[in-house]
């Protein structure tokens, strides 16, 4: 088959531009793709089409956005641990060689289907706000929002979940013990990794937020900068931490040893956390959302996640359009789906929040009917302004810095988990002696009515601080399931682009037939209501762009949409992908 008609039935498979395409299909495996999609390690060919294939394996597979955490969660299954047992090793495992986004230090959602029981579950260790917090925290004398007061500051700090949820996971549908499934990362930290460019680079670009706390420098500096690729990244002081969890559960860090060196490192600064902040918080199981799309059942985040909620909405009213038929990346496909995310981010404004202070309507938002009457509002030849999009009429009442992971075992058991630090390592604040980077997740609040936070996000008063309240989230830790039996796990980091880059693997995966490899690397797009701008990444065709140009879409490239972690489970194997617009990311099966 000539390169030129390989390039085509790419081209029309994956909505690729053919410049793109034709990275992919040039003859031999040395395929130059762009810089956030270099996959040629996951390429074979076959005698006819060259198959980008994701790996596969016979008895569980891990995908995580850090090598050496897959490593960790793979030798779990291979040890005969569940895929709770994995998930909650590779949460660990993250929390050191990704200090980034991996955490003890910040919080996040776990999303379980229970083989024994044939249920999921989702447990929320969501990070929440101090007792002491209270709507006006981070704005001046004049009622203007203080610059960095809730992203880089002791005050942004919400208290940690992580540790209480991945306890209670472990607990309550693992299979091992506590100490065995943190060992492998006390090792990591103990004897360090090298530092890779990708991990480089990111310290590189935080070295004014890490190198304005000495406790950040001793760990992540040397000589006076940010460490260089291939220096070894060594935490000792996070492997103490660990070794206390390991034999004192999660009360080491809520009570014990590692609490008073969070609260004296908070208030040292006037931070609010306290000791019976920590002492108080409770990882919560909560009742999945669930819809169906073409025959599959889709299950995800509940509130305080936004992610579950806008997903099946948007799945609702994408189920009027024959989107396999009109092809992916497709003008007609990407002017619907543009349209139906401005509709789902305009009602996630109003009425989406943490559930135990405020009533989302979830049941209408959800509804069918809702979907129907919605659809009828888009224009398939021109798109609507999002001033004029207001939220609906429901009736019946996270960041680029989040990692996802994704786990499935030979039991049945499948785990999607997305934690987060929220921004760049967070606050970029490590507590003194810990070696835990601290969040700044109270930035996901509406720090004043109408004010976009860190990632363009619009709130009102559903998602205002308020004192043990969680802030609202994108994380959207997903399971798709097919006649009652997982068929695909997904989920993504990305700030306000999780939900729909986690649609957009499904949609790609349901509707346009691709395995899971080529779900990923098709270019995505990302609306969001405000502001109204429809965000692209290179590889959509210049045709597409001008068509949707002439439908009032205002257009804008964006360099990255998401880095998904998925598994597909069909006929008995696992295929497992890792995003490769992160470098360092790794699916492992065995």
């Amino acid at each position: 088959m000539t390169s030129r008609r390989i390039c085509v039935l790419l081209q029309k498979k994956l909505g690729l531009s053919l410049f793109f395409a034709a990275s992919i299909g040039a003859l031999g495996l040395a395929a130059t793709l762009p810089a956030h999609a270099q996959i040629a390690a996951n390429i074979r060919y076959d005698t006819n089409f060259p198959i980008i294939s994701p790996v596969s394996s016979r008895h569980g597979m891990v995908a995580t956005e850090q090598a050496l955490a897959s490593e960790v969660g793979a030798q779990i299954l291979a040890q005969g641990g569940n895929a709770v047992d994995a998930a909650v090793a590779t949460g660990f495992a993250l929390a050191v060689v990704l200090p980034n986004a991996g955490n003890i230090g910040g919080g996040g959602f776990m999303l379980i289907h229970d083989t024994r029981s044939g249920k999921q579950i989702a447990l929320d260790f969501r990070e929440s706000a101090p007792a002491k917090a209270h709507k006006d925290m981070y704005l001046d004398a004049s009622g203007n929002v203080i610059p960095g007061s809730s992203t880089h500051s002791h005050l942004a700090i919400g208290v940690p979940g992580t540790v209480a949820g991945l306890e209670l996971a472990l607990s309550k549908y693992g299979s091992m013990k506590l100490k065995d499934v943190i060992a492998p990362a006390i090792r990591l930290a103990e004897q360090g990794f090298s530092v890779t460019p990708y991990l480089a680079t990111l310290l590189q670009a935080e070295r004014d937020h890490l190198g304005k706390w000495p406790s950040s420098r001793a760990i992540f500096f040397r000589d006076g900068r940010p460490l260089q690729a291939g220096e070894k990244l060594v935490q000792k002081d996070l492997a103490h931490s660990l070794r206390l969890i390991a034999a004192q559960g999660a009360k080491a860090f809520y009570e014990g040893e590692i609490a008073k060196k969070i609260v004296a490192e908070v208030q040292q600064h006037q931070g609010f956390i306290s000791a019976s902040d920590l002492k108080n918080y409770k990882a919560i199981e909560r009742q999945p959302v669930k819809g169906n799309y073409r025959g599959y059942e889709v299950v995800s985040m509940p509130p305080p996640s936004s992610g579950g909620v806008h997903i099946i909405q948007m799945l609702n009213m994408l189920e009027h359009y024959p989107l396999g038929q009109q092809g992916a990346n497709s003008a007609q496909t990407l002017h619907q789906l543009s349209e139906v995310m401005k509709l789902a981010y305009a009602d996630r404004s109003e009425y989406l929040g943490d559930p135990d202070f405020y009533k989302v309507p979830q049941k209408g938002l959800t509804a069918r009917s809702y979907a129907d009457e919605l659809v009828k509002k888009i224009n398939p030849e021109r798109a609507t302004p999002s001033a004029e999009i207001k939220p609906g009429q429901p009736q019946a009442y996270e960041s680029d810095q989040t990692t996802h992971y994704s786990v499935a075992d030979q039991f049945g058991n499948v785990v999607a988990t997305t934690y987060t630090l929220n921004l760049n390592f967070g606050s970029g604040i490590v507590a003194s002696g810990t070696g835990i980077v601290l969040n700044d997740e109270m930035d996901d609040f509406s720090v004043k009515a109408g004010v976009p936070n860190a990632f363009g996000l619009i709130g009102g008063a559903a998602n205002a601080i308020q004192a043990g309240k969680r802030p609202l989230s994108s994380m959207s830790p997903t399971i798709v399931l097919k006649d009652g039996k997982p068929f695909l796990v997904t989920g993504s980091p990305g700030g306000s682009r999780i939900i729909t880059t986690t649609l957009q693997t499904i949609l790609n995966v349901i509707d346009h037939g691709m395995n899971v490899a080529e779900a990923t690397i098709a270019p995505r797009i990302h609306q969001q209501w405000m502001p109204d701008q429809l965000y692209f990444e290179k590889g959509v065709s210049a045709d597409t762009l001008k068509i949707l140009a002439d439908k009032g879409q205002n257009l804008k490239q964006a360099p990255v949409i998401g880095k998904t972690q998925t598994i597909q489970i069909l006929d008995g194997k696992f295929y497992g992908f890792s995003d490769s617009r992160n470098p360092d990311g790794k699916a492992l099966g065995f």
